[in-house]
């Protein structure tokens, strides 16, 4: 949710917000209108209360005579605040529920315009070519017996898939390695749950334009999470925290579920887009001065891993319209997949600015004065896609793959992986 203040002081950058977007400036008049109701309602009801304690004070001195009459019109009185009561929080529902369509106002360099229209800010790596026919990711993990989608479409249908064997060595030792990275830098090992009550997923901003790719038990009114962004930013919620030691960092393995409503006929080969899959995901709390610092920090950890994992990369500034609600700024990291000639996203971390904690009510107290709300941050340590990358990269002719070094201590020393007889 943006500032209120923000909202009635600066209402045209919230409007260009809005437009570099690709939405409706429209919904700022809208909510500038609601937050007024809701402040004259405020006041009105106010004004009745004061009324009617000072009203209060009169019939207890008032003589008995007199009394009668006046206790009559204090029941006029409660009747009134009553509705008056009833009016502000018909007009508080009504002003949060415009005041939810507003997405967080972006960073003022991110670039406008839609999923097309990001910016590349730097490549590494040379883009790896082969003296023979590369197969692609499947293919690979076919001949290692590592990936066996036609099982797991046998037992669970479309876009599930079993990891075996160095499979699943292989994404255990890719979270494994972040795990430590995210340790060694501070972060507090987290292993969340992966179903949250619908104000979380709400709060996180995740019920909005991309609602139908989560899913809900209906009966149990959970959701399960595509991220563990959502628990992590509900850790917190409705407290005040202490940020006067530095930033709260977390890192949350989880297993993670989305619908991919609408990408039907997309990467249906392999294991690029599924429906489940492993996650290591970096979440900050800090304050709103240090988030842009605090972003950075988080590309920069991402962009080691894939360095040290050797593979070729782009890292792009990702257009307004492409960020998601909750997003001020998103940098995504696309490593280059050879079988595809293309970049494909393995990492996104965003900067949420205080979108998420106003909605999760989530404070700090700065040098013991007024509370404010936090920022909050969110990035891709490691997960199951990484492994798309890695096999076709590092792949052989003989349809044997090379281990990068660092992995190696998390698959008992492994250098290469040979495709089964």
């Amino acid at each position: 949710m943006i500032d209120p203040v923000l909202l009635r002081e600066n209402p045209e950058l919230v409007k260009h917000s809005q437009i570099k977007r690709g939405e409706e400036p429209s919904s700022v008049d809208e909510a500038l209108a609601a937050d007024a109701a809701r402040r004259a309602a405020l006041t009105a009801f106010e004004q009745l209360r004061a009324e009617q304690n000072a009203h209060g004070k009169k019939v207890a001195a008032a003589p008995k005579e007199e009394r009668a009459a006046l206790v009559a019109q204090a029941k006029d009185l409660s009747a009134r605040v009553k509705q008056a009561q009833h009016a502000v929080a018909a007009a508080e529902e009504h002003a949060t529920e415009v005041f939810s369509r507003i997405e967080n106002v972006v960073i003022d360099d991110v670039p406008a315009g839609g999923e097309e229209n990001f910016v590349t800010l730097r490549t590494h790596g040379e883009v790896p070519t082969f003296d023979f026919t590369p197969r692609d990711h499947l293919e690979i993990g076919e001949l290692l017996d590592a990936i066996d989608m036609d099982r797991g479409t046998k037992v669970s249908g479309s876009r599930f898939y079993f990891l075996k064997g160095v499979g699943a060595r292989l994404e255990y030792a890719l979270l494994s390695l972040g795990l430590q990275r995210a340790i060694d830098a501070g972060f507090v090992p987290m292993i969340p749950p992966t179903l949250v009550r619908p104000e979380v997923m709400r709060g996180t901003g995740f019920l909005g334009q991309h609602s139908d790719e989560v899913y809900l038990l209906e009966k149990q009114d959970l959701y399960l999470v595509g991220t563990s962004e959502v628990p992590l930013a509900g850790y917190h919620m409705d407290e005040i925290i202490d940020l006067s030691g530095g930033a709260k960092r977390y890192a949350g393995w989880s297993t993670c579920y989305r619908s991919e409503a609408g990408s039907y006929g997309k990467d249906t080969r392999g294991i690029i887009r599924v429906h489940q899959f492993n996650k290591l995901e970096m979440f900050v709390y800090t304050t709103p001065e240090e988030a842009e610092a605090e972003h950075l920090r988080l590309v920069g950890m991402q962009e080691g891993m894939l360095q040290d994992l050797g593979l070729s990369y782009r890292v792009i500034d990702v257009a307004a319209g492409d960020l998601g609600s909750s997003a001020a700024r998103k940098y995504d990291i696309e490593a280059w997949v050879p079988t595809q000639q293309a970049y494909r996203e393995l990492t996104s971390t965003s900067n949420c600015t205080t979108y998420q904690a106003r909605r999760l009510d989530i404070r700090y107290r700065p040098d013991g004065g007024k509370t404010q709300h936090v920022a909050t941050l969110n990035g891709t340590l490691a997960t199951t896609r990484w492994i798309v990358a890695l096999l076709e990269t590092h792949q052989r002719e003989d349809g044997s793959v090379f281990v990068p070094e660092v992995l190696r201590p998390y698959l008992g020393g492994l250098d290469v992986l040979e495709p089964v007889a």
